[in-house]
């Protein structure tokens, strides 16, 4: 009897060990999965950064926690990708709207904090017209560093490359533990949709897909178009005014061809040289630098090409007479 009572005790304290382990499990997957996965604060670091409107923040507790985030790497003077890069997700922002800074959060850290006080990232940003709910923000080399490493968004310095960096993207929510890395120079329409799959209780508007109408008929396909779209509307508009760079409808019949092309393919050599009209645009758009895109003789005569026709068809247009009744 005694041995069948000794027996059951120890059955019923095992079963409550084991229902405390239990119970001691759940709650520590609980709370890991509230935290974000394992991109949580024992992951990224707290440093202290400061704001373009000199603001004290720390990166894990005031820009991550429990948001959806995209970050991108800057540098005031650079003349190659971060000029692109702003500009494009400036018309990302336009098109999330209001939910910047409500729903999603845009930070854009520099990498020369020596150069880029808060002050020149506040001018910088208002180059750009940029909205509420995107942070510019400056700090310590090694801290931004580290933050670079964490995102993984850091790249080591490379002597054939004067940008200094790639233009990468790290989009993520924090609170599910979602990150996804891209592109700052994509399309805007792709990057606003990947955006938004990080909010899937906010509809997102689709892209508009350009529709074939005739069965089996081949899309044309026009490079100059294509181009311009990729690299240059982010800044410049083709008959609907200024952007962050000059409306260039016309532009072609405006300037020389010759100098247009060297202007395309090398405006940082072509404004450093003190040409009048280089030096107009950049004192008229608020110091803007257009960025080097490398464009080939091929990709800079499409483009000029694509400009030419938006100006003849506009002149086709308007000289169109209307058929009398």
């Amino acid at each position: 009897m005694l041995r069948m009572m000794l027996h059951k005790m120890l059955q019923k304290n095992l079963l409550r060990s084991i229902s405390a382990a239990a119970l001691l499990l759940a709650a520590i997957a609980v709370a890991y999965a509230f935290d974000g996965s394992r991109y949580g604060a024992n992951y990224f670091p707290n440093v202290e950064l400061t704001t373009q409107d000199g603001k004290t923040v720390h990166f894990f507790d005031d820009l991550l926690k429990d948001k959806v985030v995209v970050i991108d790497l800057i540098y005031t003077h650079c003349v190659d990708s971060c000029p692109l890069e702003t500009a494009r997700l400036a018309e990302v922002q336009r098109r999330l709207g209001n939910r910047v800074g409500k729903d999603i959060f845009f930070y854009s850290i520099t990498i020369d904090p020596k150069r880029d006080t808060p002050q020149v990232l506040k001018t910088y940003a208002e180059k750009y017209h940029v909205g509420p709910g995107w942070l510019f923000l400056t700090g310590k080399k090694d801290d931004i560093t580290l933050i670079s490493k964490k995102l993984g968004l850091y790249s080591d310095p490379d002597p054939n490359n004067r940008d200094g960096h790639t233009p990468g993207l790290m989009m993520g929510n924090q609170k599910t533990g979602e990150w996804r890395q891209g592109s700052a120079g994509d399309n805007a329409s792709f990057l606003t949709q990947e955006i938004g799959d990080l909010l899937p209780h906010i509809s997102q508007p689709q892209p508009q897909v350009a529709q074939n109408k005739l069965e089996g008929q081949r899309l044309h396909f026009d490079k100059g178009r294509y181009l311009f779209n990729a690299r240059c509307a982010a800044c410049h508009t083709i008959g609907h005014g200024d952007k962050i760079g000059p409306d260039l409808f016309g532009v072609a019949g405006v300037r020389d061809r010759a100098w247009l092309t060297r202007f395309i393919q090398n405006p940082d050599r072509v404004l450093a040289e003190k040409d009048p009209i280089a030096t107009a645009l950049f004192h008229k758009y608020k110091g803007v630098v257009m960025p080097n895109l490398r464009m080939t003789d091929d990709e800079t005569s499409a483009v000029m090409g694509f400009l030419e026709s938006q100006q003849q068809a506009a002149d086709a247009s308007a000289n169109h007479v209307q058929p009398t009744r």
